[in-house]
């Protein structure tokens, strides 16, 4: 693919020209507003970026790099944020970014039944992915959980996205529109995998135990 595909979806058109003027710094910055909690499209300029590296324009090792450090960093630095306010303050004001308190009671309770699982998937939920740094941290989830699931997370968020943008080209509008269910499935796959090496892991352990 030399040249972008004439039938992007107007979201991705609409997005083109902020990436194409401000390449890679313009991508990180969104994407670390998104991770901070704010409701900006990160996963479109993601894949807008990944689309650029398509044709020459970007680095997609480049982008890929950037963009699973900077999803890091920014949901670690929205756990820092939510467990410094705690659960109190964000029931408070919670409504001004989307989380008014039944809708953050409904997900804390997620969070202190299932824990790492919500933090594997949140990547690939909307709302979920810009709020989970912030509910972790409020409901006092210990941080090395947190970042060891959520770097994986972000790691599998990251590659799904710069791959569909990479390599998908004209038929980009296929994926952008079933865009939830494909990542509901996906990041539903990731969850079952590493349930499956883990019991397979305990299974292992307890036959050797008993031998």
């Amino acid at each position: 693919m030399t040249h972008l595909p004439a039938n992007l979806p107007s979201v991705l058109t609409a997005i083109s020209p902020f990436v194409n003027k401000y390449g890679y710094e313009g991508m990180a910055a969104i994407l670390l507003l998104e991770n901070v909690g704010l409701p900006v499209p990160g996963e479109t300029v993601l894949i807008m970026a990944a689309l650029f590296a398509a044709i020459g324009k970007l680095n997609i090792v480049m982008v890929v790099v950037l963009a699973l450090a900077v999803a890091i960093a920014g949901d670690s630095f929205s756990f820092l944020i939510g467990s410094l306010i705690g659960r109190k303050v964000f029931i408070r004001y919670g409504k001004y970014i989307g989380m008014p308190p039944k809708r953050y009671q409904k997900f804390e309770s997620y969070f202190n039944r299932r824990g790492y699982r919500i933090v594997l998937v949140a990547r690939f939920i909307d709302v979920l992915r810009q709020l989970n740094g912030l509910i972790a941290g409020a409901s006092e989830m210990r941080f090395p959980t947190f970042l060891l699931f959520n770097s994986i997370g972000a790691s599998c968020w990251v590659l799904f996205w710069c791959i569909i943008g990479y390599s998908a080209g004209n038929h980009i509008a296929f994926f952008l529109k079933y865009e939830l269910y494909i990542s509901i499935l996906f990041g539903l796959g990731v969850i079952f995998y590493i349930i499956w090496k883990v019991v397979r892991r305990r299974i292992k352990t307890k036959l050797d135990k008993e031998s």
